[in-house]
């Protein structure tokens, strides 16, 4: 099981049949630090587009607490598509996994 600190926290991804989903979680406090979904973004026209900006805005939410290094917890899915988009919008945006 992936775990996240408050140093490093863990960013958890979670996708339905329609949006993804992202939120930076301190487990040792259980407490959710930021969070981020497709819905929030204006640009991508196809899914993987949209959850490109949705890592990219969870990793501008990220710097505005101050926040550099995450570790990356995929929910059992499987690293491609929306799941590696999202990953690769957050390292793009700052956070370092």
């Amino acid at each position: 099981m992936v775990s996240g600190t408050a140093e490093r926290p863990r960013l958890c991804v979670f996708k339905s049949n329609i949006h993804m989903y992202a939120q930076l979680i301190d487990d040792g406090k259980n407490k959710i630090l930021a969070s981020a979904s497709d819905k929030e973004t204006k640009t991508g026209k196809n899914p993987q587009e949209k959850a490109f900006e949705t890592g990219k805005l969870i990793a501008e939410k990220a710097k505005g607490k101050k926040i550099a290094k995450a570790v990356f917890d995929r929910g059992g899915y499987a690293y491609h598509g929306k799941v590696k988009a999202l990953a690769e919008g957050a390292r793009q945006g700052g956070i370092e996994f």
